[in-house]
């Protein structure tokens, strides 16, 4: 789903190839989980760039796992999902906020919000009810729940912006662009934008 998302923005010009991790968890939920899977994701980038026709990467989870790491070991352009939303997020200087299905990164997401020098636009995280993995198998009850953490990053903290945070998110964050009123980032193609500005500079 995240590959053909991916395919979607950039389309032809940029071809695209879906890398999985040989090892790891299988969701991130929690810090324990961002910080075992960030060795997985720098050899899997290590290892998409030994065929030679790997001209950038993009790290797909929204905690940005091995991001700096693939930067400083690959020299390549490389987008994470956290990092290219939330600066497309925070971009026009209007408020923003994060709804998102995982209560045990709340802290780690508005810790990078502040890494990222965007505190001063940031009005909070806004979770859904449920657990995430329940919610993963669930894409109907997803995206209600999904919808009402957007509805309260606006009706209630006064986000202009929310950011959908997660990349398994990704086809929930495109249907919420139709339902709801506030400006939706959806977290792929944010990251995609990133790379395709990054291999144009």
């Amino acid at each position: 789903m995240m590959t053909a998302i991916a395919r979607w923005t950039l389309g032809p010009a940029l071809p695209v190839r879906g890398v999985t991790v040989a090892r790891g968890p299988r969701m991130l939920t929690d810090p324990a989980a961002l910080r075992a899977a960030a060795p997985e994701v720098l050899a899997a980038g290590a290892a998409a760039t030994t065929e030679g026709d790997c001209a950038a990467l993009l790290v797909a989870a929204f905690g940005d796992p091995g991001l700096e790491a693939m930067r400083a070991a690959t020299g390549l352009p490389v987008a994470g999902l956290g990092e290219a939303a939330l600066l497309e997020a925070a971009a026009d200087g209007a408020p923003f906020g994060i709804a998102t299905t995982t209560p045990l990164l709340a802290d780690a997401l508005t810790a990078r919000v502040t890494e990222l020098g965007l505190s001063d636009r940031y009005t909070g995280l806004r979770l859904t009810a449920g657990a995430p993995e329940r919610l993963s198998a669930d894409p109907p009850l997803l995206l209600d729940r999904l919808e009402r953490a957007v509805r309260a990053c606006a009706e209630r903290d006064g986000a202009r912006t929310v950011v959908i945070g997660g990349g398994p998110l990704g086809e929930a964050a495109e249907e919420l662009r139709a339902r709801c009123a506030v400006r939706i980032v959806a977290p792929i193609p944010a990251a995609c934008r990133a790379l395709a500005r990054l291999l144009t500079e």
